[in-house]
Order: C-alpha cells, then structure tokens, then sequence
C-alpha cells in the first residue's frame, strides 16, 4: 500500500513524509516531483491516498484536481498548498478534494488532517466562502472538453487544436458547443474568463522557492 507526495519542493516532501509517517506507518512512501510523476505511481501501485501541490512545474491551479478526481473518483486526495485564500480552499472542497491543508500548518495540524483522511472523513479550515456554480458547471466537463477548453485558453483555434488533439474540426466544433451549453456562455470569450476560475495565485513566498 503506498501513500503518494506529490509536490516539487524537495525539503516540504521530507516534512509531508514524517506526518504520512504517523498516519500511516506501513504505507511506502512515494515521492513526486510533478504531476505527471504522481500519475506514474498512481497507475503503477495500490495508492491509499494522494497528497497534491496545486503548483507544480506541469500545473498550475485546480484543474489538475478536478482531472485526478475523473480519473480516480476513489482515491481520497489531500490538497496541500501555500495559496491558502478562502476562495481556493471552498473551490477544492467543491472539487472533490477530500482535505486541505496549508502549507503554513504545524506537523500536529497536518497528522490530525491526514487522521480524519484515513478514517474516511474530511478535514478542511472553515472559511465561510459559499459553493460557486460555476465549478459544479466545468466539473461536468468531461476530459475532452477540459482538454480543449485548456486549448481555447491557450488561444487556439479550431484548426490548431484539432491537429493537437487528433481530432476532426467538426469534432472540435461539437464539443465546444457542449462546452458552452455545460457553462451556459454563449462564446470564447465568456468560456475562457469562466474557466479562470480554477486558476490559483503562487503565494510569493512560494515562488521563490521554485
């Protein structure tokens, strides 16, 4: 049974590893440096929990939670990150995360959330912030759709991003209507400034780390 870390800073992954140490003391412990790491080991072994950055050197924000949460709907994923405003710790609650912890929380802090993870409970700081529907509408996205939603952000056209994906345009076309009609815009543009909404600022302090 193991118990990923998946954060690019290698000194808090040693700090992660001792709280992971207490909660789950037979766990094997895998470290990752990415998200495309944390996917590796979650392919490759029997994962009782998954701790996640949200900012990495392959993602940046909520999106790689909520595509995590498609793919394993089962796996109890604990967010551990320094953006800590109340609007990003209600957006990963909403999302399916079953905990988040800052970064800025005490060992103590950091066992007793990962305790209440392992008995099946949630554990998040109380922050007041109300549920957005507009994350109930991108989580109904399906993986397509966010693939190509990230693309429509990146600015592509319908050309471009069927010769990314390997798709038909006509392909695309249809998707991007299910797109709009899943987030009730009626263009590009409102999709793009909606789909912001899972982006998370890297809190200054962390940056500098990188």
């Amino acid at each position: 049974m193991q118990v990923v870390i998946a954060d690019d800073h290698p000194l808090f992954r040693t700090a992660l590893s001792h709280a992971v140490g207490k909660v789950w003391p037979e766990a094997e412990i895998v470290e990752a440096p990415s998200a495309a790491r944390a996917r590796e080991a979650l392919a490759n072994g029997a994962v009782e929990a998954l701790l996640l950055d949200l900012h990495m050197e392959d993602s940046n924000g909520l999106s790689v939670l909520m595509d995590l949460r498609q793919d394993y709907p089962a796996l109890p994923i604990s967010i551990v990150s320094a953006s800590e405003e109340p609007r990003v710790i209600a957006a990963a609650q909403q999302l399916g995360a079953a905990a988040f912890i800052p970064k800025s929380s005490g060992l103590d802090v950091m066992r007793d959330a990962l305790s209440a993870v392992r008995e099946g409970d949630g554990w998040f700081p109380d922050t007041g912030a109300e549920e957005d529907a507009d994350l109930a509408h991108m989580a109904s996205l399906t993986p397509a759709q966010r693939r190509i939603l990230s693309s429509m952000r990146e600015g592509l056209l319908n050309k471009q991003i069927a010769y990314e994906l390997d798709i038909s345009e006509a392909t695309v076309k249809a998707h991007i209507t299910a797109i709009f009609r899943k987030l009730g815009v009626n263009n590009r543009t409102q999709a793009v400034l909606l789909a912001g909404k899972l982006d998370v600022d890297q809190p200054a302090a962390d940056a500098l780390t990188q």
